[in-house]
């Protein structure tokens, strides 16, 4: 009778701890998930990034680095986790991202941007799709492993199709002709202390026209204007007597403190 009652107790024990663990995960999955689209809610003019293995990795590397508000879409709970121990306080939907309820979750509707980037052409097509039909507005970027889909993710409504491969060829012929050229780059995107970029800022439609010269660019740290894009040209380098219209973009070297302090000149 001792031992009957013993087991008894240890498997009543075993099997309520086991109970409480299963719920309490449950519970807690439940809870982020709320936590997650609650935060989602609350932004505005943001990117979504539609899987996280290889390219998209790097593009929320990116973004972050950046300072651009992002949300991560992907149905694989073990990549956000292994992303979430590299760079911590992501914003996350676990779900499939080819399902419109996914992208909803995100904020599509109020977002600037979409990267379609999973490992298989039919899924990005399908993304792109999606996201064309919920926001039309939206500019969609996709990753297309196959040259020969290229134009068919532009007849599916992506905005720009960028192919891994032909990018790393070309960088591997650059290596080869213009290593500083190379070098300069990589250098300028890694160093973590400047974290400088190449910027663009465009002048919004209640600009007033006025010179560069008046504008101060020079006095700012860290802001080197490279060029002005107008309707139909680029200029560059462009004088201290050139007048920026409304319609201009303006592409600087630059930092994310320097483009937003940019962003108030034009807006101001």
């Amino acid at each position: 009778m001792f031992i009957a009652l013993f087991g008894i107790g240890i498997m009543t024990y075993i099997f309520s701890n086991f109970t409480a663990y299963v719920v309490e995960g449950e519970l807690n999955e439940a809870f982020r998930r709320m936590k997650m689209e609650k935060m989602v809610k609350g932004l505005k003019g943001h990117y979504i990034v539609c899987g996280i293995e290889g390219v998209g990795l790097n593009i929320v590397k990116e973004l972050h680095e950046t300072g651009r508000p992002h949300v991560i879409v992907d149905i694989d709970k073990n990549k956000i986790n292994k992303l979430l121990e590299e760079i911590r306080n992501e914003i996350f939907i676990e779900g499939d991202a080819t399902d419109g309820d996914s992208l909803l979750k995100a904020g599509i509707k109020d977002a600037n941007g979409l990267f379609a980037v999973t490992g298989n052409d039919n899924q990005n097509l399908v993304i792109s799709l999606t996201a064309k039909q919920i926001n039309p507005n939206i500019k969609v970027v996709v990753r297309c492993h196959d040259i020969k889909n290229m134009e068919k993710m532009k007849l599916a409504g992506a905005d720009s199709v960028v192919s891994p491969t032909l990018i790393g060829g070309m960088r591997m012929a650059s290596e080869m002709i213009r290593p500083m050229v190379v070098s300069f780059l990589d250098v300028m995107l890694r160093d973590k202390e400047k974290n400088l970029r190449i910027e663009e800022v465009s002048a919004p439609q209640s600009f007033t026209e006025t010179t560069i010269a008046s504008l101060n660019i020079k006095k700012l740290p860290n802001v080197l204007l490279l060029a002005v894009r107008t309707k139909g040209d680029w200029i560059y380098n462009p004088p201290d007597n050139y007048l920026v219209k409304p319609e201009n973009t303006l592409i600087f070297m630059t930092t994310p403190d320097g483009r937003d302090n940019l962003k108030k000149i034009f807006a101001s």
